[in-house]
């Protein structure tokens, strides 16, 4: 085994991917349900494309950026095994020039899932943890799940939580079960607010609830947006706006590739009403703050 350190160039990257999904390995093995996987290809257009590890490493090198790689644990909502996150930290050991690992544990299994999470980080070095509450089926304002959310507090790690619509369930009969409400990103304002140090990520555009993660994000300091599963060119107008000024510094370049891929993302950002001088930090020098890799950099030197 071998624990996960960053080997980054952070002078040479053009920018940091925060949210890259692995979706597939080179067993075959997919992290969703067969039915819910070709409904996302159908949903999204990209045909069920599910890089493996190694190509999405390629893939991002070839374009001179990082990225930070996860799956998510469903196993108990879904009743499907998901890909290991002790493999996904693995594989960006292998690839540590590029690729950054979070962990990914099932709420749902209470005690397990804190020893899991704090395992992922002690063994195997994982930099943030993804949560999907509609997938995962679960509340996360609920203090059921405050001992998984101290372990990464105290070691100092990221949370990431889907918030807003998703395309996984979409069309199909009765969004196959998911709750969008889980979602809901105001959910997360308590866990900011009993957690202050943890630093909480609200992935993508929130819509329907796209006022309410910035009344979050502008209230609590430990809170930031990440920027993905959209083209830029349909961000709502408000998130372009604070994204330019007052969150700037709190904003991150994601694309969820590979549904949406980071040359689409550079693209159509240019269409955007986002102010060039914030575009530094948000491709960038936030997620270095964020994932700490300024002081790895020092370290290593």
């Amino acid at each position: 085994m071998t624990r996960y350190e960053p080997a980054l160039d952070l002078d040479s990257l053009i920018a940091i991917d925060t949210h890259v999904h692995i979706e597939g390995d080179e067993h075959g093995h997919n992290s969703l349900p067969n039915d819910l996987a070709a409904a996302v290809g159908a949903y999204f257009g990209n045909g069920g494309l599910r890089p493996e590890l190694d190509a999405v490493a390629e893939y991002y090198r070839e374009r001179n950026m990082a990225a930070v790689v996860f799956t998510v644990d469903a196993r108990t909502s879904l009743g499907h095994d998901p890909i290991p996150s002790e493999d996904i930290a693995e594989g960006a050991a292998r690839h540590n020039d590029v690729l950054i690992p979070y962990g990914s544990v099932d709420p749902l299994r209470g005690d397990a899932a804190v020893d899991h999470a704090r395992r992922l980080i002690e063994d195997h070095g994982v930099r943030g943890f993804k949560f999907h509450p509609t997938v995962q089926g679960f509340d996360p304002s609920d203090e059921r799940y405050y001992p998984l959310y101290r372990v990464l507090e105290e070691a100092g790690v990221v949370a990431l939580f889907h918030t807003g619509q998703t395309g996984i369930g979409a069309g199909m009969p009765g969004g196959r079960g998911l709750r969008l409400g889980l979602s809901n990103p105001m959910l997360l304002d308590g866990v900011a607010a009993d957690f202050p140090t943890l630093q909480i990520v609200m992935a993508h555009p929130s819509v329907p609830w796209q006022e309410e993660a910035l009344s979050v994000a502008t209230h609590k300091h430990n809170t930031w947006i990440d920027l993905s599963g959209w083209s830029p060119k349909y961000f709502p107008a408000e998130l372009q706006r604070y994204a330019g000024t007052i969150l700037k510094e709190r904003v991150l370049f994601g694309t969820d590739f590979p549904l949406i891929t980071p040359d689409r993302w550079m693209k159509d950002i240019e269409q955007t009403n986002i102010k060039p001088e914030a575009l530094p930090g948000i491709l960038k020098d936030n997620a270095i703050r964020l994932l700490g890799l300024d002081q790895a950099k020092e370290t290593s030197a």
